[in-house]
């Protein structure tokens, strides 16, 4: 006879039985088909043109506005970076040439 181990409390079910007992959802009906009888969509304007009525060159011009401005924004923090990064070696530059001018130490 086979001992029983400590942590095997519950018995042993097949794996159909253990997928049952977990499930504790509703069944999905996967064939299931709204009919599009009463739908109408969604439109902000209801049919009439409003103020910011949008094609495809408009929509164009706005985001290429919108990436210059941040692009503008990206280059001034990068170029602030750079100058914070490159201080200290153009510092060290001058100090070098500053002592090699001098002649010898």
């Amino acid at each position: 006879m086979k001992p029983a181990g400590q942590f095997d409390a519950q018995p042993r079910l097949a794996r159909a039985e253990l997928r049952a007992t977990k499930r504790q959802f509703p069944r999905t009906a996967y064939f299931f088909q709204a009919g599009m009888g009463e739908w109408r969509g969604y439109s902000p304007y209801d049919g009439e043109k409003g103020p910011e009525s949008r094609n495809l060159r408009d929509l164009r011009g706005q985001f290429l506005t919108e990436a210059a401005r941040e692009q503008a924004k990206e280059m001034t923090v990068f170029a602030l970076v750079a100058l914070t990064s490159a201080w200290p070696v153009i510092y060290m530059v001058i100090t070098v040439v500053k002592l090699l001018s001098k002649g010898q130490p």
